[in-house]
C-alpha cells in the first residue's frame, strides 16, 4: 500500500493538493480519507480541531468569502455558543450550500483581515439573532481581551447603518463593561442591572483589612460585594487557600458578600432576590427589583426587545 506523505494527514486538502502529493483521486474513494465538503479530504485518522474546520471550509469556498459571526469570536478563543455551523459571509450573490457551512450575503462586506471580518464587524452579525444576555457577554468578552472597542463597534454601526444587526448593536452597547472578566460574570451583573438594581462597578480594586481585593461586582455605597466562583475555586488548593484569606479579610472591613455559583445562576431570580435583600440590609432605599416583562426581555433576542419592524426601504444585509 503506498505510504501517505505527511501533509495530507495533518490537515484537510483538496484534490489538487492530493494530485501533487502523488495521491490519485481513485486513492481519495479509499478507506484512508474522508470527504469534509465537495472537493476537500482529510485523511481518516485526523482529529479535527475548530481552526482545522474553518480552515476546510476556507478550501470549500471562494476566496473572498469571509468568515463572521460566532464562527469568527470562537477563532479568537471565545469558548462559548459553539454552533455545528460555520459562519461565512461573501459579497454578492453568490449561492453555495456545502454541509456544515451558512454562506451570508451582503451587498457590501464589512472590513475584512486575513480571511475574516473584524471582530467588531464579527460582533455586528452576532447581534443580529442573539439573546439580550448573550450579547452582553460576548461583548464584554470581546471589549476585555481588547478585540475592538465600543468606539470601533460604534463607527462601524455609523458607517453602514442598512447592515443587519446594526440596531441591535446599538441596543447593546450602554449595556457593555470592558473590565469584565468573565462570562459569568458579565451575566451575574446583567440579571442584577436588568433588574433594576444598581448598576455595580466592576472588578474594583479594594484593600479591606489590610488586603488588597479584587471585588467583581462591588456596590460601593453599600459595602457589598457580588462574586462569581467557578469550579476552579473549590478545585485548585492555592485558589481555595487564597479565597479563605480573602473572605476573612472581606468579613473584618464589615462588607457583605454575596457569592453566585453556576448552580445559582441557574436560578436568576433567586440571584437577584438574595442580592437585593442584602442591599436593602445594608440601607439601600431604592425601589424593589422588577422580573417582569422588561427583565424577561435579556433573555429573548435582542430583537424582541427592540419591538420593531424595519423601515421600509432598508436593505439588511450581514456582516
Amino acid at each position: 500500500m503506498k505510504p501517505i506523505p505527511e501533509a495530507l494527514r495533518c490537515a484537510p486538502f483538496t484534490r489538487a493538493d492530493a494530485r501533487k502529493q502523488g495521491v490519485s483521486s481513485r486513492m481519495l474513494q479509499g478507506q484512508r480519507f474522508v470527504r469534509i465538503h465537495p472537493e476537500v479530504w482529510r485523511h481518516r485518522d485526523l482529529v479535527m480541531t475548530f481552526a482545522m474546520r474553518v480552515a476546510a471550509a476556507r478550501l470549500a469556498l471562494p476566496e473572498q468569502a469571509a468568515l463572521t459571526g460566532i464562527s469568527r469570536l470562537h477563532l479568537l478563543g471565545l469558548d462559548f455558543v459553539k454552533s455545528d455551523d460555520l459562519h461565512f459571509v461573501v459579497e454578492g450573490d453568490l449561492h453555495l450550500a456545502p454541509p456544515g457551512i451558512v454562506l451570508h450575503r451582503t451587498v457590501k462586506l464589512a472590513p475584512v483581515a486575513e480571511g475574516s471580518v473584524t471582530p467588531a464587524a464579527a460582533f455586528i452579525s452576532y447581534c443580529t439573532h442573539a439573546r439580550v444576555i448573550d450579547a452582553i457577554k460576548v461583548g464584554d468578552w470581546l471589549l476585555n481581551q481588547g478585540h475592538a472597542s465600543l468606539t470601533e463597534i460604534a463607527e462601524l454601526c455609523d458607517a453602514a447603518p442598512w447592515r443587519d444587526g446594526v440596531s441591535e448593536t446599538r441596543a447593546m452597547l450602554p449595556h457593555l463593561d470592558a473590565g469584565a472578566l468573565s462570562l459569568k460574570e458579565s451575566e451575574t451583573r446583567a440579571i442584577l442591572t436588568w433588574a433594576g438594581l444598581p448598576r455595580p462597578a466592576v472588578n474594583l480594586r479594594l484593600v479591606l483589612d489590610g488586603r488588597v481585593v479584587i471585588g467583581d461586582l462591588v456596590f460601593e455605597n453599600h459595602c457589598v460585594i457580588v462574586e462569581y466562583e467557578g469550579s476552579q475555586h473549590q478545585e485548585d488548593r492555592d485558589q481555595y487557600t487564597s479565597d479563605v484569606e480573602r473572605y476573612a479579610a472581606v468579613r473584618n472591613s464589615g462588607h457583605a458578600y454575596v457569592q453566585v455559583t453556576k448552580e445559582k445562576l441557574s436560578r436568576p431570580r433567586r440571584v437577584v432576590d438574595e442580592v437585593h435583600r442584602v442591599l436593602v440590609a445594608r440601607g439601600y432605599g431604592g425601589p424593589p427589583p422588577d422580573l417582569g416583562s422588561a427583565w424577561t426581555a435579556l433573555f429573548r433576542p435582542i430583537r424582541k426587545l427592540l419591538g420593531r419592524r424595519r423601515a421600509v426601504g432598508q436593505q439588511p444585509s450581514a456582516s
